[in-house]
């Protein structure tokens, strides 16, 4: 049998090598979280600097969705010859220019006479940012529009207005004539169309914009605001055609149909703010 002394012995070796195994478990323990503590170090240093570099909103598919440079468009570039009315207007027309629910968006403006020739033509020149858009106005067409544009003109209601929306699918158009630049602005009243069930649309054509019959008169809402056809227009024969734009002029809208839009008006009416600004330093009538 072991004696004391023995038994002290075994037993204090015991402890030792117990010891020794406490110390390797420490050390392993504080090797394997130095390890661990610069791992976070470098994965959070990377995150942040992934975060900090990367740019979300143009990666993959949605760069090119978001891209800021338009789709190409396609324009048509036969310009349409003006139509001619099925029956021609009595000369002088009388026309009714009716106050509206709105005031002017230019304090001052006043409604044309009532009587408005129906024949001949009359030429506007807008003097634009752009370059200049020239214009023939159709009294046959269409007195009452061309009474009222002339008179607005002579007014200087157009001068340092800017076209609010432009379309470049579907309907390919410029819309112009809101001082106050929104598509809600009027001269103060409204007057009638001048249409008939044949009548359809093409590059080159003037057209008064309209909202509409009014829900109580059932009577037109054209005013002051128009649009230029430079492209496809599939529309319904709601819109009085009253004149056109020579080539030249076309050529300039082009290049902002071109530009594109940003999408304000969509989805209904369609279209939005031209990307390339469009103002009417001056307009002038001959």
């Amino acid at each position: 049998m072991p004696t004391n002394v023995q038994r002290r012995e075994q037993a204090k070796r015991k402890l030792e090598r117990q010891l020794v195994r406490r110390a390797e478990r420490a050390k392993r323990r504080r090797v394997i979280a130095v390890v661990a503590t610069a791992v976070t170090v470098v994965v959070v240093a990377g995150g942040v600097y992934f975060l900090a570099t990367t740019d979300f909103s143009s990666t993959g598919d949605d760069a090119a969705a978001s891209s800021t440079t338009p789709a190409p468009i396609e324009i048509p570039t036969e310009v349409k010859a003006l139509p001619t009315r099925p029956t021609p207007i009595a000369d002088p027309a009388t026309c009714e220019y009716r106050p509206s629910t709105e005031p002017a968006s230019k304090e001052g403006t006043k409604a044309p006479e009532a009587s408005a020739p129906a024949t001949g033509t009359a030429t506007a020149t807008i003097k634009a940012n752009i370059g200049e858009l020239k214009l023939t106005l159709d009294r046959a067409l269409a007195p009452c529009a061309v009474n009222s544009f002339v008179s607005l003109v002579k007014q200087g209601y157009y001068d340092g207005s800017t076209c609010h929306r432009i379309g470049t699918e579907g309907l390919q158009m410029l819309q112009c004539g809101d001082p106050t630049g929104t598509g809600t602005g009027g001269p103060g009243y409204t007057f009638d169309n001048e249409t008939w069930p044949e009548l359809t649309y093409g590059r080159g054509y003037l057209a008064m914009a309209n909202a509409g019959l009014d829900q109580a008169t059932q009577k037109g809402t054209n005013g002051s605001q128009f649009f230029i056809v430079y492209g496809d227009a599939q529309l319904s024969p709601d819109y009085t055609v009253f004149g056109s734009l020579d080539e030249a002029g076309l050529k300039l809208i082009d290049e902002v149909a071109r530009a594109g839009h940003d999408g304000s008006f969509d989805p209904s009416p369609g279209g939005g703010k031209p990307n390339k600004e469009v103002k009417f330093e001056s307009v002038a009538v001959a």
